[in-house]
């Protein structure tokens, strides 16, 4: 398997600064603190976690659909990452994952069954184990 990387820079003072984030093959995404803890228009690092694990847990649960028969014809995950004051920092505390699929031929329990098992497994899941709560809202079409 190979290695995927990105890198990060920042200029300037905290609250006057600004960043990017790099995937190596992506474009830029550009932060602040403005944009981290104010709502301001740019990204932040929670956004990108949240990208990435709500990719990884479409990936895998493709994969998961597929091996139980069912292959989905569509996935869509969103990720809503929690950043919470921790003492003198912050922490991620929550990440809510909801998911919705459109998988012909499959039951609602069996769907919810691969999907908690998906959020087990799934790499991305794995590596953020130091979250509190990564919880699922699983959903099929109709």
């Amino acid at each position: 398997m190979g290695i995927s990387k990105a890198s990060a820079t920042w200029e300037g003072s905290i609250k006057t600064g600004k960043g990017s984030m790099k995937p190596d093959h992506a474009p830029e995404i550009p932060f602040s603190f403005a944009s981290r803890f104010e709502g301001q228009p740019a990204s932040n690092p929670e956004e990108v976690i949240g990208a990435a694990l709500s990719g990884c847990f479409s990936m895998a649960l493709s994969l998961g659909l597929e091996k139980a028969g069912t292959p989905p014809r569509s996935i869509h995950t969103s990720a809503a990452v929690k950043l919470e004051k921790d003492g003198e920092g912050f922490s991620i505390t929550t990440i809510e994952l909801t998911t919705e699929a459109d998988v012909p031929g499959l039951d609602a329990d069996k769907f919810a069954e691969i999907a908690e098992a998906t959020k087990k497994a799934c790499p991305v899941s794995k590596a953020l184990a130091g979250v509190r709560t990564i919880s699922l809202k699983a959903s099929l079409r109709a």
